[in-house]
C-alpha cells in the first residue's frame, strides 16, 4: 500500500509539473538551436570576412608582382625583337647587360641575375653559367614559361644551384620566336605592404608558394615553426581539407583555429587563420549560462512552494536573451512557404499598423511594396516570393538575403533582407528578417567611391606615362640620330679638318643633350620610389649659387643673350646640400636659356630675406623668352607636362625638369612660384630656409666641385710625369681614359678589378703611385673594397696616395659610399677629362705640399 501511494503522489506530481516540464523541454530546444545557429552563424560571417581578408591580400599580392611582370614583358619584347631581326648573339648579350642593369636600378637590388635560353643558346648576365652539367630546359622556370608563352610565370622557392640561397625565377617564353627569358628574385627583396596592423589580435596572416614555403608571415607563432606549419597546412589544402566555413585545424599549440585561404593565379596561397577563442568569444559561457538556467528551473520544479516565482524569473531571462537577438533586427517574421503565411516575431511600426500578427504572405509583401520603390521591389518581390523561398530550401541555402532602399518617413535608408534556413525550424518555414544597415552602406558606398577616384586616378597616370615614353622616344632618337648621322659624316670627311671639327662639336652637344635627358629620367624614377637624399653640410652658399651660375652666364654670352647675376647674402656659410642646391638652379637657368632667342635676357638675383635662427633666402630667376600660356600654368610642375603651341618651335625636354625641381624645393622646406605671359618672359622664385653653419676651426674637406674648381693656374704641369693606376674592366672606357691621360704625360698602369689594383699597388715602390682611379662596380673586387684594402695596407703611402672614383655611380648615396670607404674625390661617367685633370692635379699638388685634401 505505501508502494502503491507513493507511485500515486509521483504520478500526481508528474501531472501537476506536465506543463512546466513541457516548457522545460521547450526552453532547452531553443536554447540549443539558438546556440547552435549563433555559433553557425558566427564560424560563417568569420569564413566570409577571412575569405574576403585572405583575397583582399591576394589582391595585393598581384599587385605587387605586377612590377616584375612588366620589367619581365618589356624584356622579352626587347629580345623577341632583336631574334626577329637576326641580330647578331653580341648584341643581343650587349642588350642584356644593359637589360639587367636597368633591372637592378629600377628594382633597387643590385643582386638580380638575368638569364634565359634564345634558340637553344643560353644567355647569362651576372652568373658565370646555369649550374654545372645542368640543361636550362629542364628547369621549371623554362618548362613552366614555355607552357603559357606570353605569360610571365613565378616559380616556387628554391634553393639556387650557384649560391644556395632561397630565390623564386620569375620567366616568360616569347611568343613569336624560340626564347625565354627569365630573372631571380629573392624573397628578402619583394616590396609587400599589407596593412596587417589592422588584424585583430592572435589572426595570422600567411602567404607563401605552392609548396608552402613562406613568403610573408604575421603571426605569433615561433619562427623557426612557421615553415613545417605552413608546409603541413598547404598540404592539407591541396588535399581539400579546408572547404566551408567551419573548415579549421588544431595549431602546435593545441589551439583550434578557422583556417581561410585564397589560391593566387601563379599558385601561391594567401592564408588567413582565425582562433575559435576569438570567433566564438564567450559562447561557451553563454552554454554554461544556460545549463545553470536549466538547474535552476529544475530546482524550482522541486520546490513546489516557489514554482511559480521560479517560472517567471526564468521566462523573463529567457525573454531578455532573446530581446538581445532581436535587438539586431528591427523585423523579424515565420515565413510557412508551403501554406503561404506568415507570423510576425517583430514587427516595425508601420507594419503592425497594418496588418495583423499572424495572415497571408502576400498581404505582408503588399505592405512592403508601399515602402519600397516600384522597381525596387519588383526584384524584392520575385527574390522573397514563397516559390523561391521553396527553391532556396530545396537548394540547402541556408542564408540568402541583399540590401535595398526602404522609406522611413521622409527620407530612405539602407536595408538588408536576410532568408534564414535551419532543419531545427518547423518543416517549410523559414525566418525572414530586416536590419537597418544604412551607416555600413553608406561606408562601403563610399569605399567603393575612393576605389573608383583610385581607378581613375591610376588610368590618368597611366596616360600620363603613356604621353612621356612617346616624348621620350621621340626626344631620345633626336640626339642619337644626330650622333649617329654626324659620326657617319665625319668619317667620310676625314680629310677636311674644319668639317670634322664641326661634326665633333656637333655630335658632343648631341651627347650631352642625351646625358641630360637620361639624368632627368633617372632622377625622377628615384623621387618616385623615395629614393632621393638630401645631406647637412657646411657650404659658403654665395659661391656655390656663383659656380652654379657661372657655366650658363658664359652659354649666354656664346648664344648672344644678355645675362646679369647678383648675389647678396649677408650670411653666407649655411647647413645644406650643395649638389642638391646647384641641380635647382641647373634647371631654372637651363630652362631660362632654353626658352629664350638671341637678343633676349636672362636675370638671377639673389637675397637674404630673413637673419633669424633659420636664415630665408630668395632665388629669382627671370627671363624675357617666350613664356606661357595661362592656361599652361597649372600644369608646369606635373609630371611629364609639355605645353605644345602652334607656330613655336619644340624644344627638346622630358616634362620632368620642372617637376624635379619642385620636389626638391619642398624637400628643403622650401616654396617655387612661377609667373609668366606669352611672348613677355617667365620669373621663377624659389624661397629656401638654411640653417646657419657653425664657426669651422680648419678648412673642411673639399667634394670633388671644389677640388676642381681650386686647382691652380699652374696645375698641368703636375701631371707631367706622374704615374696613375687605373682600375677599369670596360676595356673601351680603358683606352679612352689611358689615351687622354697619357697625352696629358701621365705613366698609366693598367689594371682590370679591384684586387689586382690591390695587388700592384701593393707590390709597388712606397711613393712611387702618384694617384690610383677607380671604378666602383668591377668584378672580383668593386672600388669601395679595394679603396679600404689600399688604405688598410701596413706602408705611409697607403694612407696618403690619393684615390679618386671614376664611375657611372653618380647619385649622392654613391659619393657618401665612395668617401666612407677612404676616396678623396668622385668623378662621375661620362667623364669630362678637364675635371678629371684638375681634380688629379689639386690632390697630387696637395699631397706633394704635405696636406691630404
Amino acid at each position: 500500500m505505501a508502494r502503491q501511494r507513493g507511485t500515486r503522489r509521483l504520478l500526481g506530481l508528474l501531472g501537476r509539473m506536465r506543463l512546466s516540464l513541457a516548457v522545460f523541454a521547450l526552453f532547452v530546444v531553443m536554447a540549443v538551436t539558438g546556440g547552435l545557429i549563433l555559433r553557425d552563424t558566427l564560424l560563417q560571417n568569420a569564413y566570409e570576412s577571412n575569405t574576403a581578408l585572405s583575397r583582399y591580400y591576394a589582391s595585393e599580392t598581384d599587385s605587387n608582382l605586377v612590377t616584375y611582370e612588366a620589367l619581365l614583358e618589356f624584356g622579352t619584347a626587347s629580345i623577341e625583337a632583336r631574334v626577329y631581326e637576326e641580330q647578331p648573339w653580341d648584341s643581343i648579350e650587349e642588350w642584356a647587360n644593359l637589360y639587367c642593369e636597368r633591372l637592378r636600378t629600377v628594382l633597387g637590388n643590385e643582386n638580380i641575375n638575368l638569364y634565359g635560353v634564345v634558340d637553344g643558346r643560353v644567355l647569362a648576365v651576372g652568373v658565370p653559367d646555369l649550374g654545372e652539367g645542368s640543361d636550362p630546359t629542364s628547369r621549371a622556370w623554362y618548362q613552366a614559361a614555355t607552357e603559357r608563352r606570353g605569360e610571365p610565370v613565378f616559380t616556387d622557392v628554391y634553393e639556387d644551384a650557384i649560391t644556395g640561397e632561397p630565390v623564386v625565377t620569375v620567366a616568360e617564353a616569347c611568343t613569336g620566336v624560340d626564347a625565354v627569358l627569365a630573372f631571380d628574385v629573392y624573397p628578402e627583396s619583394f616590396q609587400f605592404r599589407f596593412a596587417t596592423s589592422d588584424l585583430p589580435e592572435g589572426v595570422s596572416y600567411f602567404l607563401c608558394d605552392s609548396a608552402g614555403v613562406p613568403l610573408y608571415a604575421r603571426t605569433d607563432l615561433d619562427p623557426a615553426a612557421v615553415a613545417p606549419y605552413l608546409a603541413d597546412l598547404v598540404s592539407r589544402i591541396d588535399a581539400g581539407e579546408f572547404e566551408g566555413h567551419d573548415a579549421n585545424l588544431v595549431d602546435s599549440r593545441g589551439e583550434r583555429r578557422a583556417v581561410d585561404y585564397t589560391r593566387l593565379s601563379n599558385g601561391w596561397y594567401s592564408v588567413v587563420t582565425t582562433p575559435y577563442s576569438l570567433i566564438l568569444g564567450d559562447l561557451n559561457t553563454v552554454y554554461l549560462v544556460f545549463v545553470a538556467m536549466g538547474v535552476a528551473f529544475l530546482a524550482a520544479l522541486a520546490v513546489m512552494g516557489v514554482r511559480d516565482w521560479r517560472r517567471t524569473r526564468a521566462m523573463e531571462r529567457t525573454n531578455e536573451t532573446v530581446r538581445v537577438l532581436g535587438n539586431s533586427y528591427y523585423a523579424i517574421y515565420l515565413v510557412n512557404y508551403d501554406e503561404g503565411t506568415y507570423e510576425m516575431i517583430k514587427g516595425s511600426d508601420y507594419v503592425r499598423d497594418r496588418i495583423p500578427p499572424r495572415g497571408p504572405y502576400p498581404d505582408l509583401l503588399r505592405t512592403a511594396s508601399e515602402v519600397i520603390e516600384e522597381n525596387t521591389f519588383r526584384e524584392f518581390e520575385e527574390s522573397f516570393s514563397a516559390e523561391n523561398i521553396r527553391s532556396l530550401v530545396a537548394g540547402r541555402v541556408r542564408d540568402y538575403g541583399g540590401d535595398f532602399l526602404r522609406k522611413f518617413g521622409e527620407r530612405y535608408r539602407w536595408v538588408n533582407v536576410r532568408v534564414l534556413y535551419d532543419e531545427s525550424l518547423a518543416p517549410d518555414e523559414v525566418v525572414l528578417c530586416f536590419r537597418e544597415v544604412d551607416a555600413e552602406k553608406q561606408r562601403q558606398l563610399r569605399e567603393r567611391h575612393y576605389l573608383e577616384q583610385a581607378l581613375d586616378t591610376a588610368q590618368d597616370s597611366l596616360e600620363s606615362k603613356q604621353a612621356f615614353f612617346n616624348n621620350m622616344s621621340h626626344d631620345m632618337r633626336t640626339p642619337l640620330n644626330a650622333i649617329i648621322g654626324l659620326t657617319e659624316l665625319a668619317s667620310r670627311d676625314t680629310a677636311d679638318a674644319g668639317k670634322t671639327a664641326n661634326y665633333l662639336r656637333r655630335i658632343d652637344q648631341s651627347s650631352h643633350q642625351l646625358l641630360n635627358l637620361i639624368n632627368d629620367i633617372l632622377e625622377i624614377s628615384r623621387m618616385e620610389s623615395g629614393k632621393v637624399s638630401f645631406a647637412s653640410e657646411r657650404m659658403d652658399l654665395a659661391q656655390t649659387l656663383r659656380d652654379a651660375i657661372a657655366p650658363f652666364e658664359m652659354q649666354a654670352r656664346e648664344q648672344g643673350k644678355s645675362f646679369s647675376a647678383r648675389v647678396d647674402a649677408p650670411d653666407p656659410w649655411v647647413l645644406g646640400d650643395p649638389m642638391r642646391l646647384s641641380q635647382v638652379m641647373n634647371n631654372l637657368l637651363s630652362n631660362a636659356l632654353k626658352y629664350t632667342e638671341p637678343g633676349d635676357s636672362v636675370s638671377v638675383a639673389v637675397t637674404q630675406e630673413d637673419r633669424g635662427d633659420v636664415g630665408s633666402y630668395k632665388i629669382v630667376v627671370a627671363d624675357t623668352g617666350i613664356g606661357m600660356s595661362e592656361e599652361y600654368l597649372p600644369h608646369v610642375f606635373e609630371l611629364y607636362a609639355r605645353e605644345q603651341r602652334f607656330g613655336t618651335a619644340q624644344t627638346v625636354g622630358t616634362g620632368l625638369g620642372m617637376p624635379i625641381t619642385k620636389s626638391l624645393v619642398t624637400q628643403m622646406g622650401g616654396s617655387i612660384e612661377v609667373e609668366s605671359t606669352l611672348d613677355v618672359g617667365t620669373t621663377f622664385t624659389v624661397t629656401l630656409p638654411f640653417s646657419p653653419a657653425p664657426p669651422e676651426d680648419a678648412p673642411a674637406c673639399a667634394a670633388t666641385p671644389s677640388v676642381a674648381a681650386g686647382m691652380p693656374e699652374d696645375g698641368p704641369s703636375l701631371l707631367a710625369g706622374a704615374r696613375v693606376l687605373l682600375a677599369e674592366d670596360n676595356e673601351i672606357n680603358m683606352e679612352i681614359a689611358s689615351e687622354l691621360l697619357s697625352e696629358a704625360g701621365v705613366e698609366v698602369v693598367q689594371v682590370w678589378n679591384g684586387q689586382e689594383a690591390v695587388d700592384a699597388f701593393a707590390a709597388s715602390e712606397p711613393d712611387a703611385v702618384d694617384a690610383v682611379l677607380l671604378d666602383m662596380k668591377m668584378p672580383v673586387m668593386d672600388g669601395c673594397e679595394a679603396a679600404r684594402a689600399i688604405r688598410a695596407l701596413d706602408r705611409p703611402d697607403a694612407r696618403e696616395v690619393p684615390v679618386v672614383a671614376v664611375t657611372a655611380n653618380a647619385f649622392a648615396e654613391d659619393v657618401a659610399a665612395t668617401t666612407a670607404a677612404g676616396m678623396d674625390a668622385h668623378v662621375s661617367k661620362p667623364i669630362d677629362f678637364t675635371v678629371l685633370c684638375r681634380t688629379l692635379e689639386s690632390l697630387i699638388a696637395r699631397r706633394r705640399g704635405g696636406d691630404r685634401p
